[in-house]
């Protein structure tokens, strides 16, 4: 017999590649963690860790015990959840993580929900990127993730996770409120192809995301401004420095008049938003009830295509001599 918590130790130092990521991970000492799984090795009777160098590698036993890790702890979260179920209960940690649109859009309103319709549930909610949603997931410390994917984060192939489809978000267009297409319906891609743009840095998966738009409508973008806040991108916009590309759900700061527009013809990006949790952990009741809660917000999100909804700041109704795209003005 051993300790399954133990096994979670060990698949963090495979996750990390190192005993230091692992306990910064697992909230840990580095001794700690060598400790942890030195005791595995003992209760297994074979040897986990050898040293290379200055630091320490997996040794090929270690190997053979992960290939069998990932079921263990998928079957594992199945019994918890089928323990959970079985007590029926209605009290109980959710916490939840994703990125900082995402808490504001999704998990902020869920979080909300759930206290309505299930106020026994202590509902946590952290900002996070991806990547480090993903290590809490591993490491126990998170339950529910909201994230969108890009090549940092594991595939949806990746058995140690359950990845779910909440839903798809397209771009639209931000204009300074006296630029020349600011008031049409919406506006190709391609018809912007001799404006300055403003972008976030080419680490960021969103550049790629303008990278690859303009390039399916013919051009190659002119980006002359950085920025990595969406506030700061907003107010070079509102200023007449350029234009951007924003997820649709993106809130916009009111102060900034901007004029934001839905965007036509082939080259409308996309982006996908998804759930995760870990394998095994769907029947919980506090993820069913995260899930299904994340669901409603979902569904009720404005992220269909075609013009936006005439609307000025504050949310008051625009006059009916209005056009389609969102003026957003300085109060």
């Amino acid at each position: 017999m051993f300790d399954l918590r133990r096994l979670r130790v060990l698949r963090a130092v495979h996750h990390h590649g190192t005993v230091t990521g692992a306990a910064e991970a697992l909230h840990l000492t580095p001794s700690a963690v060598s400790q942890q799984i030195r005791q595995l090795a003992r209760d297994l009777g074979v040897t986990l860790l050898e040293p290379e160098g200055r630091r320490v590698r997996l040794t090929s036993a270690a190997h053979v015990l992960l290939d069998h890790a990932d079921a263990l702890s998928t079957r594992w979260e199945q019994a918890v959840a089928d323990l959970a179920c079985h007590a029926e209960g209605e009290a109980g940690p959710l916490r939840l993580a994703g990125y900082p649109t995402g808490v504001a859009t999704l998990l902020a309103p869920a979080a909300g929900l759930l206290r309505r319709t299930h106020p026994g549930l202590t509902v946590s909610v952290t900002e996070a990127e991806a990547g480090e949603c993903f290590d809490m997931l591993l490491a126990g410390t998170m339950d529910l993730a909201v994230f969108v994917p890009d090549p940092t984060v594991a595939s949806a192939e990746d058995s140690r996770f359950d990845q779910r489809l909440l839903l798809e978000e397209p771009h639209d267009l931000l204009l300074p409120a006296d630029h020349p297409l600011a008031g049409r319906a919406s506006v190709s891609l391609a018809e912007t192809a001799r404006e300055d743009w403003i972008t976030p840095g080419g680490a960021c998966s969103h550049y790629r995301v303008v990278q690859v738009a303009c390039a399916a409508a013919g051009f190659t973008p002119r980006i002359v401004h950085w920025a990595t806040d969406w506030s700061g991108a907003t107010a070079l916009v509102a200023h007449g420095m350029g234009i951007a590309l924003v997820p649709r759900l993106l809130p916009i700061a009111t102060e900034h008049p901007v004029v934001r527009m839905a965007l036509d013809g082939r080259s409308v990006p996309t982006r996908s938003i998804l759930a995760c949790l870990r394998s095994g952990s769907a029947e919980h009741p506090a993820v069913v009830r995260g899930l299904a809660a994340l669901r409603e917000v979902a569904a009720a999100a404005p992220v269909g295509t075609g013009p936006l909804a005439p609307q000025r700041a504050g949310g008051a109704p625009a006059p009916a001599a209005a056009q389609a795209p969102l003026l957003v003005e300085s109060g």
